[in-house]
């Protein structure tokens, strides 16, 4: 269609009789006919003509964002960055993967600066907890602890505070980068990352982001699960997959809209989780007075 059928298609939705034939039309047409829903939107003055180009523009993001994430799934799950902006572009379509990358990429090198090869593990661990925790000043957010900002990879870029999930993401990405034997941790209410040395001399132990990059050992995790009454898993010392940790994003990213109470918004999340996983594995992130 040209530029001109497109716009006089649109301008049809002020037809009630034809509306609904016309919307499905329009969707049909994917996400390229965006800009010309979002250029009517600014021309009209009618509020009911907005709000139905408005639930188009959205129905037309979230196909889009449906496919890519199955996409992203079907590729393996591999790209953690990708993962997490694919959730961040729900909120906020307009997020840009290549600003994610140069903001993770700077941390990086900040923390590069300061590595050494004769460095141990725990030193190692401490030049990341300097750069992100001391100077970045990357902190929990725990006065807003549900906000869905929170799983938002580009605010809390922006913001420096997060949930135990995203905090943790950044931390590995940068550690990834470094080639350091960093993974993520599928523990229950916490999200928490394991350090693997390479060398069988050095136990593994784990990294709490959401409490400044403290260093825990298993004793430390056994303890944890026994305060929870659980039974013990492997899943809660093992390292998880990355496809795992969008799927957990997901969880804490739909839990936000319940507490909020905009069941739509929780539904639709639900419904790109249901893209990754028939089935929920580990609970949402919750504080510690939710535990």
């Amino acid at each position: 269609m040209t530029n001109k059928e497109i716009k006089a298609l649109i301008s049809l939705l002020d037809d009630p009789e034809i509306a609904p034939q016309i919307q499905e039309k329009i969707q049909s047409l994917g996400e390229t006919i965006i800009p010309f829903l979002e250029e009517s939107w600014e021309e009209t003055l009618d509020s009911q003509q907005q709000q139905r180009l408005e639930d188009l523009i959205h129905h037309l993001q979230f196909e889009g964002l449906q496919q890519r994430l199955r996409v992203w799934r079907d590729s393996g799950g591999e790209n953690l960055l990708e993962g997490m902006w694919l959730l961040n572009s729900y909120q906020y379509p307009d997020a840009d993967l290549q600003s994610l990358n140069k903001a993770i990429e700077q941390l990086r090198f900040e923390v590069w600066t300061l590595l050494r090869p004769d460095m141990l593990p725990t030193e190692q661990v401490q030049a990341l907890n300097h750069v992100l925790f001391r100077v970045h000043k990357f902190a929990a957010n725990t006065q807003n602890f549900h906000s869905p900002a929170n799983s938002m990879l580009h605010r809390v870029l922006e913001t420096r505070r997060g949930n135990p999930l995203t905090l943790c993401v950044i931390y590995l990405l940068v550690a990834q980068r470094l080639e350091l034997p960093v993974f993520g941790v599928n523990l229950p209410n916490l999200f928490v990352l394991t350090f693997r040395p390479e060398t069988p001399l050095i136990e593994p132990f784990y990294i709490n982001c959401y409490n400044r990059g403290l260093i825990l050992t298993r004793t430390d995790i056994e303890h944890y699960i026994v305060q929870l009454n659980l039974t013990s898993n492997d899943i809660f010392y093992e390292p998880c997959s990355h496809l795992d940790i969008v799927r957990r994003a997901l969880r804490n990213l739909q839990l936000s809209f319940e507490k909020l109470q905009e069941p739509a918004k929780a539904t639709e999340v639900a419904q790109l989780l249901t893209i990754l996983t028939d089935e929920p594995a580990t609970p949402p992130d919750a504080p510690e007075e939710e535990e």
